[in-house]
């Protein structure tokens, strides 16, 4: 394959691949510069109650079925796709939607169902604790993620009058990187 076919492939890709993926890298770029500049998401948290007969253990093989108990003496539905279980706080998952937390506070256990706002849900779906699906999503979008980089360097370095500013431009921002990582 020529040099001019293989970039003018190179471009096809790379745009096909940014264009497909703008909405999940959007979506990291919005929830990450919101987050770093201090907006604030929103939880709307309500108390639920813990029947007398439920023991919460934690360690216990069975805390799911528990954590099934606890929703359905609540009337709330009893699937989730998986817990957070430490010690004192056992979260169903995923939290990009309405989820519950169970938190022992000096040896009592108290439940609350907890519903993000739009932002909050975002934020959860960007740190990955949103459903299965999704997370396979943001893994194949890491990866074209990469691709397209990769693939817009190489476009930039095959093509004589872009050779120089591209390399130009990695040398500036590995080195903004590099001191900014050993600042660190």
């Amino acid at each position: 394959m020529s040099n001019v076919k293989a970039r003018n492939w190179l471009v096809l890709a790379h745009l096909l691949m940014a264009s497909a993926l703008a909405p999940a890298f959007l979506l990291v770029a919005v929830t990450g510069a919101m987050k770093l500049a201090g907006v604030e998401a929103e939880l709307a948290e309500s108390d639920l109650s813990i029947p007398a007969g439920i023991v919460i253990d934690p360690d216990s093989p069975d805390v799911d079925q528990t954590v099934i108990e606890v929703l359905a003496a609540n009337d709330l539905p009893t699937h989730f796709e998986s817990l957070r279980v430490t010690p004192d706080l056992i979260t169903t998952r995923p939290t990009s939607r309405s989820f519950v937390r169970l938190r022992n506070t000096d040896g009592e256990w108290g439940a609350t169902l907890n519903q993000p706002d739009l932002q909050y849900s975002l934020m959860e779906l960007h740190k990955g604790h949103g459903p299965a699906w999704f997370k396979l999503y943001q893994i194949i979008a890491g990866i074209a993620l990469f691709l397209v980089i990769t693939g817009g360097l190489a476009v930039g370095l095959m093509a004589k009058p872009y050779r120089r500013k591209t390399a130009g431009a990695f040398i500036f921002g590995t080195a903004i990187f590099a001191a900014l990582a050993w600042l660190v």
